[in-house]
Order: structure tokens, then C-alpha cells, then sequence
């Protein structure tokens, strides 16, 4: 490896490969790794979800869609931190594609909900198992202690309130 002259002035220690690609060796940086790792996985969704039309965000709303709740679009925004408009372009494109319907909610008559279609729960089941066999893949480098753990964490980080 080939050091960089300044390879410690930003406190990011690094080198270039002799095909000039570089090589991270310890970034202390958690934002940074969470970054890093949410962009290999959200990669590996994507290739594991493509066949079906689907990207991360839509099976996203498309997974909420069929859980038991009924889920308002506002809710699925609060949930995976989306801006409204967002979730409403989505919905629209799985509603288009008779994934998910609008619903009225039952508790609240001015109110929509929005639910999976039995083409969406068959969808959602096969593109479920695509996506399982990428993360199995992915966190190949994990026993299944370690991956226990990082799903763990993960919920107490990402939920903080509920777990």
C-alpha cells in the first residue's frame, strides 16, 4: 500500500492500493460505519428486490401495509422517517400496481388507511424470501451470535422508546 503524504490530517488514517483505490484501516467515526453499512445493505436489498419491482422504500410501505395495525400514510411516514409526500408517491405506485388499497379507517371515518391486497401479501412473501437470502449473504462474516446481537442493537438504537 501507498500512504497518503497528510493521511492523518483529517484523524482518518488511510492509503491507496496499487490500483489507486483506497483502503480504509479504522475509522472511529460510528456515523460513518452506520453510513457504511446501511449503503452495503440497502445495495444488497436492492439487487434481492429488483426482480419484483420493488426497492427498499416501497417493500418498506408494502411490509407495513400488511401488518395487522392498518396503518395510516402519515404513520408510515413517522415510521421509516420519510417526508409525507414521499409515502404518497409510493402508496400511489403500489396502489397502480394492485399491491396495497386506501382504505377508510373503521376507528376513524375521515381518515384512510392503507392495506395489502392479496396480490401485495404474494408479492411481499416472494420478494420476503429474496431479501432474507441477500441478508443472509451479506451478514455471511457474522455467526448467528453476532447477528443476534446486531439485529438487537439495532432495534434499541433505532427504537429507542419500544425495546
Amino acid at each position: 500500500m501507498i500512504s497518503f503524504p497528510d493521511d492523518r490530517e483529517y484523524g482518518v488514517p488511510m492509503a491507496v492500493t496499487e490500483t489507486g483505490s483506497i483502503a480504509v484501516h479504522a475509522i472511529d467515526d460510528l456515523s460513518f460505519q452506520l453510513a457504511r453499512a446501511n449503503a452495503v445493505s440497502m445495495q444488497t436489498a436492492s439487487a434481492a428486490l429488483r426482480p419484483f419491482g420493488l426497492k427498499p422504500r416501497s417493500y418498506s410501505v408494502l411490509s407495513l401495509a400488511l401488518a395487522d395495525h392498518r396503518p395510516s400514510q402519515r404513520e408510515i411516514a413517522e415510521y421509516l422517517r420519510l417526508d409525507p409526500s414521499q409515502v404518497v408517491s409510493l402508496v400511489d405506485d403500489l396502489q397502480k400496481r394492485g399491491l396495497v388499497a386506501r382504505e377508510v379507517d373503521q376507528e376513524d371515518r375521515r381518515a384512510k388507511v392503507v392495506v395489502g391486497t392479496p396480490e401485495g401479501a404474494r408479492l411481499h412473501a416472494e420478494a420476503s424470501a429474496a431479501t432474507q437470502r441477500g441478508e443472509a449473504e451479506l451478514l455471511r462474516v457474522l455467526d448467528d451470535a453476532e447477528t443476534a446481537m446486531l439485529r438487537r442493537l439495532l432495534l434499541r438504537v433505532g427504537f429507542p422508546d419500544e425495546v
